[in-house]
């Protein structure tokens, strides 16, 4: 090795720390695969937390026993998501029909104008099944075609639920249990990367969910004045899809305006396209900056590198995944770099002091 030159050297140290962590990554990717019943609920419930953490420790500063606060926050979670997912299915269900046949409609216009172009979107839309398979992967099939599955996913959600409540129960013994696992002379770094990662995924959760209600609201409110059919159901479309980022509000768009473009012709789909791109915009500009600005940014392209990544590992549940997920490794990223820089710092200052 001392053959070489310095900068190769270099460049070999970084190339294998980077082949070890890959290694590291891919193992521990692999494991939450094959364990996937286990890491899945878990990786939810720390979600839950992350979200309803604000609500449960108003309850405690309000002088309420921790179990009982836990309690009915999940309470509370069982009631608003069964409502609001019984309205979303409802609503789906009521207007799917509509919104496929309209998607059908719009598909036949198409197709006078592109040809192939739109007689492929109508075998999209008359073969969903097919195309929520390719999109999704395996696990979305799954959901549709095997009861199965169905069983495990409710198993997951209810173990889920339990492991929020107990999360949010023993939440101000976290740290200490971190500490106490941290190795020798570690402990204060371990539970400042633990507290900027869950920082982050806070924000996360918290300014999503607020930027999702705010767009699925202006969007319905803007395609019922213009009387597109479906436009509750749409809503509710535009609300999950808020939590894939880019894609599920591009996705959700095009839907919208399709819609309006075979039910209420070309100029009322130009006012669906204007309004969602009009709400897309005050995501962008007003929304994204006010809200999540106190949590970390994230470059589009990496967030689209994330979701690619967690399709390809886990389907539309790594999707939905993948961005918290990264938006944590951010967070122990930045806390690392400027604790480094800090280190840095003291130790040029004390040896210029030593130097004087």
């Amino acid at each position: 090795m001392q053959l070489l030159p310095v900068p190769v050297r270099r460049l070999a140290a970084w190339c294998a720390v980077i082949l070890l962590v890959a290694g590291v990554v891919y193992v521990g990717v692999r494991l939450c695969a094959e364990f996937r019943t286990a890491v899945t609920p878990v990786l939810l419930a720390l979600l839950g937390t992350a979200l309803l953490g604000p609500l449960h420790r108003r309850m405690v500063k309000a002088r309420m026993h921790r179990s009982l606060a836990a309690a009915l926050t999940c309470v509370a979670v069982v009631a608003v998501v069964g409502g609001a997912v019984y309205i979303v299915v409802a609503a789906l269900i009521e207007t799917g029909d509509q919104i496929l046949a309209s998607l059908r409609n719009a598909a036949g216009d198409l197709a006078e104008y592109f040809g192939a172009a739109g007689t492929s979107l109508d075998d999209l839309a008359a073969n969903a099944k097919e195309l929520l398979t390719r999109f999704g992967g395996t696990a979305a099939s799954n959901v549709i075609s095997g009861v199965s599955v169905v069983g495990e996913a409710l198993a997951m959600a209810v173990l889920a639920l339990f492991l929020v409540f107990f999360f949010l129960r023993d939440s101000h013994r976290a740290m200490d249990t971190i500490r106490a696992l941290s190795p020798r002379g570690g402990a204060d770094m371990s539970e400042a990367m633990a507290r900027r990662a869950f920082e982050a995924v806070e924000g996360f959760m918290r300014g999503t969910t607020l930027i999702a209600f705010i767009d699925a609201v202006c969007i319905t409110v803007g395609l019922l004045i213009l009387g597109v059919p479906g436009a509750v159901g749409l809503g509710a479309l535009v609300f999950v899809g808020a939590y894939i980022p880019y894609l599920g509000a591009f996705i959700s768009g095009a839907v919208a305006v399709l819609v309006a473009l075979a039910d209420r012709g070309f100029v009322i789909a130009l006012w669906a396209l204007g309004i969602v791109l009009a709400v897309q915009v005050l995501e962008g500009h007003v929304l994204q900056p006010a809200i999540q600005s106190r949590t970390v940014q994230m470059h589009p392209a990496v967030v689209m590198v994330a979701i690619t990544a967690g399709a390809s590992v886990a389907g539309v549940l790594g999707m939905l995944l993948a961005v918290p997920l990264t938006a944590a490794a951010f967070g122990v990223f930045h806390e690392l770099r400027e604790r480094y820089a800090t280190e840095e710092a003291t130790e040029e200052a004390a040896e210029a002091g030593e130097a004087t």
